[in-house]
């Protein structure tokens, strides 16, 4: 692991020139950034496109997710390096989020911007994506900095209520797919209370806050199959299809759910 680590990083270190300079990370060597830090596992023989940049479920951490191999083994396949960048005591802080705490959306612009300068990772080749409350954190992040990304793949999580406007967010929103269960009782489609405070957000009226302010074209929706999944594909949008998919699971992330959606939103390129 660590030596088809230190190859890859040779081969892009040659490719990027001087903005590798620093002390390397990847494996078991976290890659700290300004309050925080995020952990990285490259493609074997330095045929890297891209990455996937992962935050992820409530209670876990980046050391815990780089161990859910189904998600980084087929992340990996589509030549991207799975990124999992890491909450704070397993929890993120957005807007109303349980956990308030850190500036997420400047920690999160110095995790993409240290992937840049380190792995040459510019926003073409960066999708976000997350599970569960993972899932709300890369929502925020389209949100309100979705111009740093090429694409969105999410599981099992939207906003939180009260929901954004639609003007709060950029323009700028990637193409994006986001898998649902109508089973999922930890974060269901139509959202719940959690301690009578908080509130999940209703998935379907996230992802038309995203589709107004992306300029979707709702009239000429269409369905599409992903992993056998009926999925509702919003066409028109200012830079790409937004597409949601139910499947009759429960609250989960699968793997093939994610090689479908990294293959449907172009990666590898």
């Amino acid at each position: 692991m660590i030596r088809a680590f230190l190859f890859s990083y040779s081969v892009l270190a040659a490719m990027s020139g001087p903005s590798f300079a620093g002390v390397p990370c990847g494996g078991s060597i976290a890659c700290p950034v300004k309050g925080g830090d995020y952990r990285i596992e490259l493609p074997k023989g330095g045929d890297v496109r891209g990455a996937y940049v992962f935050f992820h479920g409530y209670k876990s951490s980046a050391e815990l997710q780089m161990q859910q191999r189904p998600l980084v083994d087929t992340t990996i396949s589509h030549h991207l390096a799975f990124v999992a960048v890491d909450g704070t005591d397993g929890s993120w802080s957005f807007p109303n989020s349980v956990r308030p705490g850190r500036d997420e959306k400047a920690f999160i612009a110095d995790v993409l911007e240290d992937l840049r300068k380190r792995y040459g990772f510019t926003a073409e080749k960066t999708i976000i994506g997350g599970f569960s409350i993972g899932a709300s954190m890369a929502w925020y992040t389209a949100c309100q900095q979705g111009e740093k990304a090429a694409a969105m793949l999410t599981f099992s999580g939207v906003f939180w209520d009260p929901l954004p406007e639609a003007q709060d967010c950029v323009a700028d929103l990637p193409p994006m797919i986001h898998f649902h269960g109508t089973a999922d009782q930890t974060f269901p489609l139509e959202g719940r209370s959690l301690r009578g405070r908080f509130h999940q957000g209703n998935a379907f009226d996230s992802v038309a806050i995203l589709r107004s302010r992306a300029r979707c074209d709702i009239e000429h929706a269409k369905t599409i199959t992903l992993d056998d999944i009926k999925c509702n594909d919003v066409p028109g949008c200012i830079r790409g299809d937004s597409i949601m998919c139910i499947h009759n699971g429960g609250h989960e992330a699968r793997a093939d759910m994610l090689d479908a959606g990294l293959t449907a939103v172009g990666f590898p390129r």
